[in-house]
């Protein structure tokens, strides 16, 4: 079917065939985010809420590799799901749906979800009096100002820890909605048109290019601080991508591209990554930044692109616990960071050493997740709109369109 230009009037729904390999890389990419933030408590010298007596060296450079695109990934996702949605919605029911299922979740999260992780890092920090019911009375009426340091956003008073994504996910969305006419325009499908032309080799550089400006000359200025009005580097990146999945959706052709492009991906992807190993380790302080920013940009890309174009080749199918994973990624994403937190302070004292202890940790988070979504949420009407799941199971047949993909369902 002819992708080129966005139609005038909404195709059915009909129209659109399901993409199931989106579908699975939004699930499995959240799955990482989870693994992701379990390591984050062991490994060496990088900040979070609590750290382990067993923290390693070791780990730096594998998340590192790791931490250089998964949320990119996320990103494109969430754009390439909002192509559907903005197919059949203008951008008033963009805003008001995009709003009940990003901002809801967002306050709700903050207000009981995220708090145990404030209290629980405060105590480690010396800086909160032991007892969460006294805590809590403090900290929902932001009433008082807290010690500088007692954790992480204290500065507000309340703090959104890992749903940062949601606020960002709103903003760029919003963005997007009120410039619709825009996109809609001669001039905004011509340059829709430019980039899912890209071919061979221009596929894999070119959407590098602006990656590495920004990094070059954001970078060094505003490192990541998740804090949506003073954070232009990582808005300059997320936002970026979130463009090319946006303009990516509902192009067959670019799809068919990085699927015939998934191995030079890979290899590039690989090779890159070697290079800027190198010049981090064995060229430190001797390599110019202008190299270090285009080698972390362009594998960054490449990376993203091995795992669309792989993804688009074996993970485009009804898988049978896909449907069970589209209705509970989101649920998963809210809760999963209070249940590490959680498992650390059961765990730690046990002393249980640097192999067990993190897998009992994986284990209880994960557990967690499935028995809180899969017993209450899901399960509670009035729930389920608060962890951004519509009020009713919704039970799609798996030819349903694309539409349905959201980058919070």
């Amino acid at each position: 079917m002819p992708t080129d230009r966005f139609p005038r009037n909404p195709v059915p729904p009909a129209a659109d065939p399901r993409r199931h390999d989106i579908d699975a890389l939004r699930a499995l990419a959240f799955l990482l985010v989870i693994v992701y933030h379990v390591a984050m408590y062991y490994v060496a010298d990088w900040p979070w809420h609590l750290k382990s007596p067993h923290a390693a060296e070791w780990l730096q450079w594998p998340m590192r590799i790791l931490n250089l695109w998964r949320m990119d990934l996320v990103f494109l996702i969430s754009g390439v799901s909002l192509a559907f949605l903005s197919r059949h919605q203008g951008t008033a029911a963009l805003l008001r749906g995009r709003g009940l299922r990003l901002v809801l979740p967002l306050a709700f999260g903050m207000a009981v979800v995220v708090p145990w992780q404030a209290y629980a890092e405060g105590v480690a920090n010396g800086l909160v009096a032991p007892g969460f019911g006294a805590f809590l009375l403090r900290y929902l009426p932001m009433s008082q100002p807290w010690s500088k340091g007692a954790f992480a956003g204290a500065e507000f008073g309340i703090t959104w820890n890992h749903l940062w994504y949601l606020p960002y996910l709103f903003v760029y969305t919003a963005a997007v909605a009120l410039t619709l006419p825009l996109w809609r325009s001669a001039a905004g499908q011509a340059l829709r048109r430019a980039f899912n032309g890209l071919r061979g080799g221009w596929l894999l550089l070119l959407p590098a290019l602006p990656l590495a400006a920004f990094t070059l000359l954001l970078a060094p200025h505003y490192p990541p601080t998740h804090n949506l009005v003073r954070d232009p580097f990582l808005h300059s990146i997320y936002f970026t991508v979130f463009l090319y999945g946006y303009w990516m959706g509902v192009d067959s052709g670019i799809w068919r591209e990085l699927e015939r492009l998934r191995r030079v991906s890979l290899a590039l992807a690989v090779a890159v990554v070697a290079a800027y190993i190198a010049a981090r380790t064995l060229g430190a302080g001797s390599v110019p930044n202008e190299i270090n920013a285009v080698l972390r940009s362009l594998y960054l890309w490449a990376a993203v692109a091995t795992l669309l174009g792989h993804g688009h080749r074996h993970l485009n199918r009804p898988w049978p616990w896909l449907r069970w994973a589209n209705a509970s990624v989101y649920p998963w994403y809210m809760l999963h960071q209070t249940l590490i937190v959680l498992a650390i302070v059961w765990l730690a004292p046990l002393a249980l050493g640097p192999v067990l202890e993190p897998a009992l940790i994986l284990a209880v988070t994960l557990g967690g997740c499935w028995l809180l979504n899969d017993a209450l949420i899901r399960r509670v009407r009035w729930l389920r709109p608060l962890f951004g799941l519509p009020p009713q199971e919704k039970r799609t047949p798996d030819r349903a369109p694309a539409a349905a993909l959201t980058a919070a369902r």
